[in-house]
């Protein structure tokens, strides 16, 4: 029995002690939970402050805004400070206690702002003022310069008309001697050439016979052609209007009156203002030419130099 009793006294000592370490828990954690929401308390109420500020200061300077526009001031500087306001007001919803301290500083900042542009805004108002007073003569001086501005549009409209008639002129002449300085191919005349180097003329080639062709002209003299290289396109049509060609053997293209057009052969010579004689030569490699009348045309610089043809049997 005296060991029944012994056992109770110690659970109740021990419950004793439980339930002291737990009202001194609950205690700590009550007063914990009283700070926490002191502090959640007054950082709500720096924030709405702080956001009050701020909307304050944007309110103030909308009204800056267009007070300055309507004195005919610049506001880009004013402009670039509202973005900017908006991104603080952004990011104020993130401001932690310590964070909200920086805010102060960037509010003083725009009161300044807010305070010089009130001067500036007293200096605008004044020189509005000026205007005002000189208006008549602002007028006056207006009539005098539209009347002068009216005269020099008239000139410049003579002078562009002018010019432009002098530019179709010059184009025009410009035209006319390139046209003049043109190359002039004469005495056109084709040859058959042997693998031996034999010539022959003939009235009808052989058209299975030909192993290379010779077209051989002069370019008459011209004392206004430039004294320079030359480079001349040889066009060979058969008797169906289609062109001789063959890359290996020198085809190409050339852009003539603003079409690319295919060329059987081409000669580049230096251009000596004396009859010289040209000889392009061309070779289709075995291949036989076609029965039919063929037509030789020769360009350079952009306009067609001559003409010839030969007969094929």
């Amino acid at each position: 029995m005296e060991t029944s009793n012994n056992t109770s006294k110690i659970a109740l000592i021990v419950l004793a002690v439980l339930t002291a370490v737990l009202g001194v828990l609950y205690f700590r954690s009550n007063q914990l939970t009283k700070e926490q929401a002191v502090n959640i308390e007054e950082k709500a109420t720096e924030l709405a402050n702080t956001r009050m500020k701020l909307d304050s200061i944007s309110t103030q300077l909308d009204a800056k805004i267009e007070e300055i526009k309507a004195l005919g001031g610049q506001v880009s500087d004013l402009e670039a400070l509202k973005v900017q306001l908006e991104q603080d007001k952004s990011s104020l919803k993130k401001a932690n206690h310590a964070t909200i301290a920086s805010y102060e500083a960037k509010i003083k900042e725009y009161d300044l702002v807010l305070t010089q542009k009130d001067a500036d805004i007293v200096e605008l108002k004044k020189q509005n003022g000026i205007l005002t007073e000189n208006n008549q003569v602002l007028t006056t001086q207006n009539q005098t310069l539209n009347t002068e501005n009216t005269g020099l549009k008239t000139e410049n409209k003579t002078l562009a008309d002018t010019l432009s008639e002098v530019t179709a002129k010059n184009k025009e002449l410009a035209r006319k001697v390139s046209i003049a300085a043109a190359l002039k191919a004469q005495s056109l005349r084709v040859l058959s050439v042997s693998s031996k180097g034999k010539e022959a003329e003939k009235s009808r080639f052989n058209g299975k016979k030909i192993e290379k062709l010779k077209i051989t002209f002069n370019l008459a003299s011209n004392p206004i052609t430039k004294l320079e290289n030359k480079t001349i396109f040889v066009r060979m049509l058969d008797a169906d209007g289609a062109i001789v060609s063959d890359e290996a053997a020198g085809s190409g293209k050339f852009t003539q009156d603003g079409k690319e057009m295919v060329y059987t052969a081409k000669q580049v010579v230096t251009y000596s203002n004396n009859n010289q004689a040209v000889d392009v030569f061309y070779s289709r490699g075995g291949v036989a030419y076609k029965p039919g009348k063929y037509t030789i045309e020769l360009y350079a610089e952009g306009f067609a130099i001559g003409t010839g043809g030969f007969e094929v049997k």
